[in-house]
């Protein structure tokens, strides 16, 4: 039974876990949005994914096994071969001596029965139902290393070039990694992937086969075969059981051979919403706020790969409307939106951000996203743009918030065109999620806190016994503890004050002041949030972010708006879900007895 809206609606209806109010909005917002219905409901915490679990379960009439809750090892998973596992989208979910429960997300398939009781004879066999992307997950378990598929193909002597690069593809998006790198060594080929932000290896190729797995990549890169001494840059595109991939290739040489680097895009922009992305409620609202107006520049800064035109982009899906004339101009074309106009930056045709920025306000645009402003004409061009009559979004390197507005006078803007433009800058960083699968509580003390970056961050938490978060480790996450990425954050909202500040070119020091009055909060002080919520841990904050350097009295300030804001926060679910949190209570328990 494949679940579309119809069906998902009357399930949801059905069990009272929406209201026909809840149901008429949801559909009215997917269709003017480019959303679907389950999406919206989602984004708007109306349900969670578990009671959407526990709904599709009713609606099958059995019940409902949350994957999520239960640590399932791979033994376990290993208990239904892989093609039994991948053919009916099962795995076993728990046994005893006397029987098996199997979670599916297709129960009713008639197939499913016997070929499980042909795996288990002789054992009552209970049948629940899971969400696919929850079993799916744990499908990770049936990965063989690469260097052991490498050595069957390789003595199966067949097409090896392209068999090889589809197990390293296929691999990547198991793990999904964000970049594929191959890095020549004197004996081998390192492959390497980035998965939540870090690069972990993941086998090792013969050399001697290298050379037909560059020029394939070449290839379909549409790059230059017999060039070996100069960077080149190209993408390509991967299709397998229906899954198109669009990867973005670069190649440099190196004193051992050609190093490729793939990077992983997204086909199509889904289920991306500012709750999803760790924005808090009252963050949520002012960059919401900021993005109603009809005119004025919303900045998001930060390093590359922080996540930036991820953020805006789930800005533009919320702006994306009939009636609304959305224009783009990026390099590269990260995601795909249907409804907005998408235009890729090309140096050969000497398209660059400020040509094609000044091609973009003769056509008539209401929203206009500028990938990056790299230089002193594309500031120029977006500034006069946010101040004629266009809702301006861009990304802009520079570290905090703050920074960003004296390096853009730096870069040439005039101070009083900038104070009259800016509506609101953010700044953010990626930081990595706890894996679900094994994350339990730890106590630490202030004792604890040893190294000079912890004992900064003391200040932001109680001196006594302190419960955080952490995960063990486990084949789900790949031993690292961790599984996905979420931001912190930094809003500066840009008040009548603070125009007048800018016109006098202030340091940074100065604006932080200010916003600091006015309510800002830092991007560690965000990070504490998401510690103390059990989201992430305090060593992979201090990775990204340190504690402000202020005066003690600045301090006690910081201190005072932490604790106001972690008071308002106390009932929000964004960040982790109430069954989430339920979960972490559950494994506290177990662990005491």
């Amino acid at each position: 039974m494949i679940f579309d809206t119809k069906n998902t609606k009357t399930v949801l209806l059905k069990g009272n876990y929406i209201t026909e109010e809840d149901a008429k909005k949801a559909e009215e917002y997917a269709k003017s949005h480019d959303v679907t219905f389950l999406e919206y409901l989602l984004s708007q915490g109306l349900i969670n994914k578990d009671l959407l679990g526990q709904a599709i379960a009713e609606s099958f009439k059995v019940s409902y096994s949350d994957i999520n809750s239960a640590s399932i090892p791979a033994e376990q998973v290993l208990l239904i071969p892989e093609e039994v596992g991948k053919k009916f989208h099962v795995v076993v979910f728990a046994q005893d001596k006397k029987g098996v429960t199997v979670a599916t997300d297709d129960p009713e398939n008639k197939e499913l029965l016997p070929a499980i009781q042909a795996l288990f004879v002789g054992k009552k066999l209970k049948i629940t139902y899971s969400l696919t992307e929850d079993i799916t997950e744990l499908f990770v378990h049936y990965q063989k290393p690469l260097e052991t598929r490498f050595s069957k193909i390789i003595e199966a002597k067949g097409r090896v070039a392209p068999e090889l690069l589809e197990e390293i593809f296929d691999d990547a998006l198991v793990f999904k990694a964000s970049d594929i790198h191959f890095e020549p060594q004197i004996k081998d080929v390192l492959i390497r992937f980035r998965v939540d932000g870090v690069l972990r290896e993941a086998g090792h190729l013969p050399k001697e086969y290298y050379d037909n797995i560059l020029n394939r990549i070449k290839v379909k890169s549409g790059m230059r075969i017999d060039e070996h001494y100069s960077a080149q840059d190209g993408s390509l595109r991967y299709e397998k059981n229906g899954v198109t991939v669009d990867m973005r290739t670069s190649i440099a040489p190196t004193v051992e051979g050609e190093k490729v680097v793939l990077r992983v895009l997204a086909a199509y922009i889904q289920g991306l919403n500012l709750a999803d992305l760790g924005l808090s409620s009252p963050h949520q609202e002012l960059i919401k706020v900021s993005s109603e107006k009809p005119f004025g520049m919303i900045l998001v800064s930060g390093p590359t790969g922080s996540g930036k035109t991820t953020t805006l982009y789930s800005l533009l899906k919320i702006l994306n409307s009939i009636d609304t004339n959305i224009t783009t101009i990026e390099d590269p074309v990260e995601y795909k939106v249907l409804g907005v106009n998408q235009i890729q930056v090309n140096l050969q045709t000497n398209l660059t951000f400020a040509k094609g920025l000044r091609s973009i306000v003769r056509q008539d645009p209401d929203i206009i996203l500028v990938g990056e402003i790299r230089d002193m004409e594309t500031a120029e061009i977006a500034v006069n743009a946010a101040l004629t009559g266009h809702l301006l979004l861009s990304t802009f390197h520079a570290n905090d918030a703050a920074t960003s507005i004296p390096r853009l006078i730096d870069m040439g803007v005039e101070p009083f065109l900038l104070a009259s433009t800016l509506e609101v800058i953010v700044a953010q960083r990626l930081v990595r999620k706890i894996c679900d699968n094994c994350r339990h509580s730890v106590t630490k003390k202030s004792t604890d806190f040893k190294t000079p970056q912890m004992k900064n961050a003391l200040p932001y938490f109680s001196d006594k016994g302190m419960t955080f978060y952490e995960g063990k480790g486990c084949e789900i996450c790949g031993h690292s503890g961790f599984k996905g990425r979420t931001a912190i954050f930094e809003f500066i909202q840009v008040s009548p004050a603070l125009q007048e500040l800018i016109a006098k070119k202030p340091t940074t020091r100065e604006i932080w002041r200010l916003a600091r009055k006015e309510g800002a909060t830092s991007l560690f002080e965000d990070g504490v949030l998401k510690v103390k919520n059990g989201v992430t841990t305090i060593e992979e904050l201090l990775r990204v972010a340190e504690p402000p350097a202020f005066t003690d009295e600045e301090k006690e300030t910081n201190l005072a708006n932490s604790k106001k804001e972690e008071a308002k926060k106390a009932d929000e679910t964004k960040d982790l879900p109430t069954t989430k949190k339920k979960t972490i209570k559950k494994k506290e328990k177990i662990e005491e007895v």
